[in-house]
């Protein structure tokens, strides 16, 4: 069925909207399968199609969604409705910040669709990988593979046209064992994005053999392991690591709607202050931070937001000092207004939607790290006096405003005197955020810097998931409680 959106945002306009915009989705496909010890446990496919439209009418939002075509017109309606019931109710009106009218199109690199793929090629990729983890030690293995694809259209009063074809694979394998005090130790591994590409092609050129078979020597050792040491050192953050720190302490408190209160209730606020940007000391002038959506390869890489904003690679924190959050149209209009002098420049690009059905919300792009100028990992182990390197994270536990944490992870290694002296299980370590950023000591080169993904990121209520990557570098924190 064709529609006609443009018409149907026109009459908006006419009946006395001041902004519309409508996201359609012609069809969005999922698809995760999860194998338990060698038997396909679940297996799920899902596809949706719909529009979800916003009305702003005398400063106030209204939002209406349906998956039928032919409720185009009665959809539209509702919207506007719900905008005149919202403005009678309003205390601050919103304000958008300008942009451009922009006409584009992005499709995400893939060279081969996952869901061209048949299903008993995907099981049969799952079994082979099985079978490189079945060995003696292993009692429990998983393998995870999770695919998206949709395609987004979007339309506004202001001129936007859009396209969007969106491609993601998330494979996951993980390996599970029993320690010598009965505990159960764990050693996984997710690729991180060395290809410029989203697609299957992950699955045949990642180097499966080799990591399958270091995730099984990993978790033989640590079974044997002794334990972290409950005292005060360095620790030394592995990418694989490093990226949930930065998601949870540096990515979420910097997401403006929760700077402006919006999340309190259900997922927490943020330490920062309006009063901060431009003066807060984050970190040591070691850490550059940036919301970079341009980067070809992550999942939170989109081409344009759901503002119709196109992607930016946003400054957030210039050698320790906080300048920049993670920002929409709707955030930034409210921050400069709130803050009496004009913060930001413009929107990060970064509303997005989970799907149309949803409203956007400010939610995290590629949260990058920049790489420094301290070397290789042996580099910095050799510059360490008494450390502690840790990889893969386990369970994490945040304040609710994001001012400290306690993190723990799959696996460490101790150090002293700049020699790695061995495996130990059980690690943890966790501080507060801003004393902790403020303790790095050392960031890796461009050699050690990885994009990981995030693809299960809540947020919202009703809750939506979101997908996005963190580029990191290996970094070293100084004076941290660990084993505790």
């Amino acid at each position: 069925m064709k529609v006609d959106w443009k018409k149907s945002l026109k009459k908006l306009l006419k009946q006395g909207a001041s902004y519309a915009d409508v996201r359609y989705y012609p069809q969005e496909d999922s698809s995760i399968l999860y194998m338990f010890n060698g038997n396909l446990l679940e297996f799920n496919q899902q596809q949706e199609q719909g529009f979800g439209v916003r009305v702003l009418y005398e400063g106030a939002w209204g939002f209406a969604a349906s998956s039928d075509l032919s409720q185009v017109g009665r959809t539209f309606e509702l919207a506007l409705e719900n905008a005149r019931t919202a403005a009678r109710k309003v205390k601050q009106p919103v304000a958008l910040a300008d942009k451009e009218a922009v006409r584009g199109e992005f499709v995400s690199p893939c060279a081969e669709d996952p869901f061209e793929v048949e299903i008993s090629e995907q099981i049969a990729t799952m079994q082979w990988l099985d079978g490189k983890l079945n060995q003696p030690g292993v009692v429990n293995r998983e393998i995870i593979l999770q695919t998206n694809r949709k395609t987004i259209e979007y339309y506004d009063t202001e001129g936007a046209e859009i396209r969007k074809h969106l491609t993601d694979i998330y494979p996951r394998v993980a390996v599970m064992g029993v320690d010598v005090d009965g505990g159960m130790q764990k050693r996984k591994y997710m690729p991180p994005r060395l290809y410029d590409t989203r697609g299957w092609e992950i699955m045949r050129r990642e180097n499966w053999d080799q990591e399958t078979e270091r995730i099984v020597n990993e978790m033989r050792q640590l079974l044997e392991a002794p334990t972290c040491p409950q005292d005060t050192r360095s620790v030394i953050l592995l990418p694989d690591m490093m990226f949930l720190q930065v998601h949870e302490t540096i990515g979420h408190p910097l997401e403006l709607d929760r700077i402006l209160g919006y999340e309190l209730s259900f997922a927490g606020g943020s330490f920062v202050r309006l009063k901060d940007f431009g003066n807060l000391k984050y970190g040591s002038k070691k850490l550059t931070v940036r919301a970079n959506a341009t980067e070809p390869n992550s999942p939170g890489s989109f081409g344009f937001d759901d503002d119709g904003v196109p992607c930016r690679d946003c400054l957030l924190i210039d050698k320790g000092t906080l300048v920049g959050a993670i920002s929409s149209r709707q955030s930034v209009g409210e921050a400069n207004r709130n803050a009496g002098r004009d913060i930001f420049s413009g929107s990060g690009g970064a509303a997005r939607a989970m799907s149309f059905h949803r409203v956007p919300l400010d939610r995290m792009t590629n949260i990058n790290v920049d790489p420094g100028e301290d070397g290789t990992l042996e580099d910095i182990i050799s510059n360490t006096e008494c450390g502690l390197v840790l990889g893969g994270e386990r369970s994490w536990s945040i304040g609710s405003n994001r001012e400290h944490f306690h993190f723990a992870t799959d696996i460490g290694w101790l150090v002293e005197d700049g020699v790695n002296k061995g495996m130990v299980r059980n690690t943890s370590y966790g501080g507060d955020t801003l004393k902790f950023y403020r303790k790095l000591s050392a960031v890796g080169d461009a050699s050690t810097w990885e994009l990981h993904y995030v693809n299960n990121c809540g947020k919202g209520a009703p809750s939506q998931i979101m997908q996005l990557g963190h580029g990191v570098p290996i970094c070293r924190f100084d004076q941290v409680k660990v084993g505790r």
